[in-house]
C-alpha cells in the first residue's frame, strides 16, 4: 500500500526550531529554551482544553437530561467555565489547622505534574508529539499511575476521616482496574509488535486494530473504556469523591485554586486516557482507510492529520461523558466485584486470543 501523505503539523516544529538555532549559538541554551517554549504552550492550551471539556460535560450532561445547559454566559454558555474558573480564583485556599500542612499543599501538583507528564508521548498529528519515546505505552501507563499518590497524600493530610476513606477508596480502585487497562494496552502491543505509540500508528495504515483485530480486538477495547473510567475517579466509579456519603472524598477540605487544580487534572487525565484509546484502537491521527480503494483513501488523507487524533479522541471523550450521566454510582463491593470477577478474567483470556491471532498471523 501506499504511504500514507498528510497535512502534519511537522514543517511549523522545524520553522520554530531553525528559527531559535539561527539565533541562538548556545546549543543547552537553545534546548532550554525550546522545552520552556513547549512547557508554556502546553500549559496554556491544556487550560484551553479543560475550559472546552468543562462546557462540553455539562453540554452533554444537559442532552442526556433533556435540559439546555448553560446558556446565560457568553455565547451559548461558553463563558460558564470562565467565570467559574475566575470564582475560585478570588477564594481563599484555607488549610486545616491540623493537616500536614507540606503534603497537603504538595497534593495538588503531584496529580497535575502526573497528568501532564503523561501527554508527552502522544503524537497529536503526523510527525507531532513533545517527546516520541520507544517505549510510550509503558510511560504512559507508568505515569499515569503516579496520579494516586497525589490522591492519597491528599486525604491523608487532610486530617479529616472522610478525605482519609476517598483516598482509601481510591488506592483501591485505581490499582485494581490498572491491571485490566494494562492488559488492555499489552492486546495491541502484541498485535503491533511495538511499544512505540508512532509506530503502532504506523501499522495501522491499512486499517484500524479495532477491526484488524477482529473480536478480541474489540473485547479489549470496551475494557479499557471502562477500566479506564474507573481509573481516573469518574462517574460510575467516582467513589472517591461521592458526595452523598463523604461529603466530596479526598478533595473535601481543598477550595480555591488546589481544588481548581485537582479538577484541572480530572479533565487531563480524561484526554490522556481517550488520547491513548483514539491512538491504540482507532490509529490515531490515521486516516480511516478501507484496504485497497486507493480513490477512498485518498480522499481520506486529505483530512488533517489533526483534525482525525481529535475527532477521534473527542469521541471516545463523549461516550465517557455518556457513562456519566447514564449510569448510576456503584457501591464499593460491586465495583472492585466488577474488576476481579468479571473484567480481569476476560482480560487475561482475551489477551491469549489476541496472542494466538498475533502468532497465527489471522489479523487483517
Amino acid at each position: 500500500m501506499k504511504s500514507v501523505i498528510l497535512y502534519s503539523l511537522s514543517g511549523f516544529s522545524t520553522y520554530i526550531h531553525n528559527l531559535l538555532s539561527s539565533n541562538i549559538g548556545n546549543n543547552l541554551i537553545l534546548l532550554i529554551t525550546e522545552l520552556t517554549i513547549i512547557g508554556i504552550t502546553l500549559l496554556i492550551s491544556l487550560v484551553l482544553l479543560c475550559f472546552f471539556l468543562g462546557w462540553m460535560e455539562r453540554r452533554v450532561a444537559a442532552f442526556m437530561e433533556l435540559r439546555l445547559g448553560p446558556n446565560r454566559v457568553g455565547p451559548q454558555g461558553t463563558l460558564q467555565i470562565v467565570a467559574d474558573t475566575v470564582k475560585l480564583l478570588f477564594k481563599e485556599g484555607l488549610t486545616p489547622s491540623k493537616s500536614d500542612k507540606f503534603l497537603f499543599n504538595l497534593a495538588p501538583f503531584i496529580v497535575v505534574v502526573a497528568a501532564m507528564m503523561a501527554i508527552a508521548p502522544l503524537a497529536f498529528a503526523k510527525n507531532f508529539s513533545i517527546f516520541d519515546i520507544n517505549i510510550g505505552v509503558l510511560y504512559v501507563s507508568s505515569v499515569s499511575s503516579l496520579s494516586v499518590l497525589g490522591v492519597l497524600m491528599a486525604g491523608w493530610s487532610s486530617y479529616n476521616k472522610y478525605s482519609l476513606l476517598g483516598a482509601m477508596r481510591s488506592g483501591a480502585q485505581i490499582v485494581s482496574y490498572e491491571l485490566s487497562v494494562g492488559l488492555s494496552l499489552i492486546a495491541i502491543v502484541v498485535l503491533s509488535g511495538n511499544t512505540s505509540l508512532g509506530e503502532i500508528i504506523n501499522s495501522q495504515q491499512n486499517g484500524w486494530w479495532i477491526f484488524k483485530g477482529h473480536i478480541p480486538a474489540i473485547i479489549a477495547f470496551v475494557i479499557f473504556i471502562i477500566a479506564s473510567t474507573a481509573e481516573i475517579n469518574r462517574a460510575p466509579f467516582d467513589l472517591a469523591e461521592a458526595d452523598q456519603e463523604l461529603t466530596g472524598g479526598f478533595n473535601t477540605e481543598y477550595s480555591g485554586m488546589k481544588f481548581a487544580m485537582f479538577l484541572l487534572a480530572e479533565y487531563i487525565n480524561l484526554f490522556v486516557v481517550s488520547a491513548m484509546g483514539a491512538t491504540l484502537f482507532l490509529g490515531g491521527w490515521m486516516p480511516f482507510h478501507i484496504g485497497n480503494w486507493e480513490s477512498f483513501n485518498q480522499i481520506m488523507d486529505y483530512i488533517p492529520s489533526f483534525v482525525w487524533f481529535m475527532g477521534k479522541t473527542f469521541l471516545i471523550i463523549f461516550i465517557i461523558m455518556w457513562f456519566r450521566w447514564t449510569f448510576p454510582r456503584l457501591r464499593v463491593d460491586q465495583l472492585l466485584k466488577l474488576e476481579w470477577k468479571y473484567l480481569l478474567p476476560i482480560s487475561m483470556i482475551n489477551i491469549i486470543l489476541i496472542t494466538l491471532i498475533a502468532i497465527m498471523g489471522w489479523h487483517f
